[in-house]
């Protein structure tokens, strides 16, 4: 199977070669790149294998998974063609790597994040968490995608209150969605703009592995 998408991955110092590990799928945000989210989850490949995606389009200074033709409106070509190849390489991470199915976690900023919600909401239960920091669910993904069952899956939503590039209340209707869908829903602001503070970092870190705790014990 071909990934089709560029990617770094990260493992535990110590893997064991007969043991299956719960999987972090990162994404970008637009005009940046793979190396840029593994800043954010120094630490976490004790307890994951982290895989941090490149969108495939280029976008100096870096890369994007997908263009725009206006305000909170993708191209829906592109975009459909990006959730496709994410959704394709979480199986190809399952098929190659030493990936627990059953513990399958996305995380995204920005872009990163719209994509990481959408893929969520097409793969379903086989999500179990997500991580959606300072994005939005497109109006035609609500509209015209197979939406699948979330009920089983657990998000962070957190939004900067003076974003000015995302507005925040778009934050605040991603929390509305998923929890109407009957999605376990933490959302949380900050006093920031359009960007990651170390409050931030820490809050859903904590949540991530509480989570990944949580479903362990289930």
């Amino acid at each position: 199977m071909n990934p089709q998408l560029a990617y770094e991955v990260r493992k535990p110092t110590n893997i064991d070669p007969n043991r299956k590990y719960p999987a972090l799928f990162l994404m970008h945000g637009i005009g940046s790149n793979e190396q840029d989210m593994l800043s954010l989850v120094d630490g976490l490949e004790n307890h994951f294998i982290i895989f941090s995606i490149r969108g495939r389009l280029s976008q100096p200074p870096g890369y994007a998974f997908f263009t725009i033709q206006g305000y909170g409106k993708p191209h829906r070509e592109v975009f459909d063609q990006a959730i496709n190849q994410v959704n394709n390489f979480i199986d190809y991470a399952v098929e190659q790597y030493q990936v627990d199915s059953n513990f399958l976690y996305l995380l995204g900023f920005s872009q990163g994040a719209i994509v990481s919600m959408t893929t969520g909401l097409t793969m379903g239960n086989r999500i179990k968490g997500i991580v959606a920091l300072s994005g939005y669910i497109p109006c035609f993904v609500k509209e015209d995608y197979d939406i699948q069952s979330v009920e089983n899956v657990s998000l962070f939503i957190s939004h900067g209150e003076f974003d000015n590039i995302l507005p925040y209340d778009w934050g605040i209707e991603s929390y509305k969605y998923f929890d109407s869908l009957g999605s376990q829903v933490t959302f949380k602001p900050y006093q920031e703009g359009h960007r990651i503070s170390p409050i931030n970092k820490q809050d859903f870190t904590d949540w991530l592995l509480e989570n990944l705790a949580e479903t362990k014990e289930k």
